[in-house]
C-alpha cells in the first residue's frame, strides 16, 4: 500500500524541513520506503490535507473509555487497546498506581495473559508501568499513603519475578531508602526506572541518574519544584542530558507557557503522555483510579479530581497532547517527536515512532486542526472519522 500526504512529518532524530508532500510506501506491516514529492506510482491512498505522521507512543495510561487498568478485566483491555486509535496512539503502556505489593503482583501476571489474548487491530501494549508504590509520602499526589511503601530487595523481587515479560517501565523516588539499589536490579531487569512522585535534590536525581534511571515522570507535578538554589527534581531533569520527561500537555497539569518552556529548555528529551485516567473519552461523573473514586467534573478537557480536588490523572487525548504542545510554542515537528519517536526510543521500541524503513508502519493522519482523521497500525486502517481519503480506499 502506498499513502500519499500533502504533509510528512516523519519524527526523524534530526531537525526536520518544514513539513511538505511525500508518501509512505507499505509491504506486510512494515514501512518500506518514505520519500518526499510525488510518489513514484499511483497512490493507494492520498490524503489531500493535515499531516501524516507516526502512530503516537504514550508510556502514561492508567485507563481510558471508563476502565481503569488496575482493575479492568480481559474485556475492558480490549476495549481500550481497540478505541486508542482514535486518539492517534497506536502503543502504550497500562499504568499501575500505588497499591499493596501482592494487589500489584497480582495484576502483573494477569496482564500477561490479557496482553497475549488482546485481539488484533488495537494498540500495541508496550508492557505495564507500576507507578508506586515506592514513593515519597509528601509528593504522593492521588496515591493512597497507606499503601506507599520502600523498595526493599523482597518488595522489587515480587515485582520483577510477577511482570516478567510484562514490567516495562517503573516511577519511584531515589531519595527513599533502598531506591538506588532497586535501580540497580531493575535496570538490570531490562525496565526503565523514571524518577517521579519525589521530594529528592537535584543532587539525588542526579545519582539515580548514575544508577541508570533514564526518565522523570509527570515534569512539574508531584515533585521537588525547580529552586533558584536547590534546583530540585525539574532542575535536574531540564538541564541533565540523560533524563527525558513525561510531560502532560493539558494546560491544566503545566501552565502552557511552562510546557513551552520545557521544551525549549530540554529540546530532544521532552516525552508527551497523557496520564490517562478511567474518566477520559467519558462524560461527567464518578470512576475509579488504583481502585478509588474520582470525579470528572464538567468542562472540556478539565481533569479527574479525588473528593478533596488532587487531581487524579487526566483527560487527554494524545492528539490533543501535540496541538497544545504547538500552541505552546514547540515546532510541530518537536511535538510530533515528543509523541512518536522520544517515547519509543525510551522504552526501547526503535521499531516505532518513526516514518523510516523498517519501521512498523504504524501511522495517523491529522487533520489541520491537529485532530485524528484516520489511524494504521500494522499498515491497517484500524480508525478513521469517515473522511472519503479513507473510507473509499478499501485499506485495512
Amino acid at each position: 500500500m502506498l499513502i500519499a500526504a500533502a504533509h510528512l512529518v516523519t519524527a526523524e532524530d534530526a531537525p526536520e524541513p518544514v513539513p511538505a508532500a511525500g508518501f509512505v510506501d507499505i509491504t506486510d506491516g512494515t514501512i518500506s520506503g518514505v520519500g518526499s514529492g510525488a510518489p513514484p506510482r499511483p497512490a493507494d491512498v492520498t490524503l489531500d490535507v493535515g499531516y501524516l505522521l507516526p502512530g503516537f507512543v504514550d508510556l502514561q495510561v492508567n485507563g481510558y473509555f471508563g476502565a481503569e487498568f488496575q482493575t479492568a478485566d480481559a474485556g475492558r483491555w480490549a476495549t481500550v487497546a481497540a478505541r486508542l486509535p482514535s486518539t492517534g496512539t497506536t502503543s502504550f503502556a497500562p499504568t499501575l498506581i500505588t497499591a499493596p505489593i501482592d494487589r500489584l503482583a497480582a495484576t502483573l501476571r494477569g496482564a500477561r495473559a490479557i496482553v497475549a489474548a488482546l485481539p488484533p487491530g488495537g494498540a500495541r501494549v508496550l508492557g505495564v508501568h507500576v507507578e508506586g508504590p515506592f514513593i515519597a509520602p509528601q509528593r504522593r499526589g492521588a496515591h493512597n499513603p497507606a499503601w506507599i511503601t520502600e523498595p526493599t530487595p523482597a518488595a522489587v523481587r515480587v515485582l520483577v519475578e510477577a511482570g516478567d515479560g510484562m514490567l516495562r517501565l517503573v516511577t519511584l523516588a531515589p531519595e527513599v531508602a533502598g531506591a538506588l539499589a532497586a535501580i540497580d536490579r531493575l535496570t538490570g531487569a531490562g525496565v526503565l526506572v523514571s524518577v517521579g512522585h519525589s521530594d529528592a535534590t537535584a543532587g539525588q536525581v542526579a545519582l539515580a541518574a548514575d544508577h541508570g534511571a533514564r526518565m522523570v515522570t509527570h515534569l512539574f507535578n508531584a515533585q521537588r519544584p525547580l529552586g533558584h538554589k536547590e534546583p530540585g527534581v525539574v532542575g535536574q531533569a531540564l538541564t541533565d542530558e540523560r533524563l527525558t520527561s513525561g510531560l502532560i500537555a493539558d494546560l491544566h497539569h503545566v501552565a502552557g507557557s511552562v510546557c513551552g518552556l520545557a521544551f525549549r529548555a530540554a529540546p530532544g528529551r521532552i516525552a508527551l503522555v497523557t496520564d490517562a485516567a478511567a474518566p477520559a473519552g467519558m462524560p461527567p461523573g464518578e470512576y475509579l483510579l488504583g481502585g478509588e473514586p474520582v470525579l470528572l467534573p464538567p468542562g472540556e478537557g478539565a481533569p479527574p479530581v479525588r473528593a478533596d480536588g488532587t487531581l487524579a490523572g487526566s483527560a487527554l487525548r494524545m492528539d490533543g497532547a501535540v496541538g497544545n504542545a504547538v500552541a505552546c510554542g514547540a515546532s510541530l515537528p518537536a511535538a510530533v517527536a515528543a509523541a512518536t519517536r522520544i517515547p519509543a526510543d525510551l522504552i526501547g521500541r526503535p521499531d516505532l515512532g518513526r516514518l523510516a524503513a523498517g519501521a512498523a508502519a504504524d501511522l495517523v493522519w491529522l487533520g489541520p486542526d491537529l485532530r485524528t482523521r484516520a489511524t494504521w497500525v500494522a499498515g491497517r486502517l484500524v480508525y478513521t472519522d469517515g473522511t472519503a481519503a479513507t473510507v473509499t480506499s478499501g485499506c485495512g
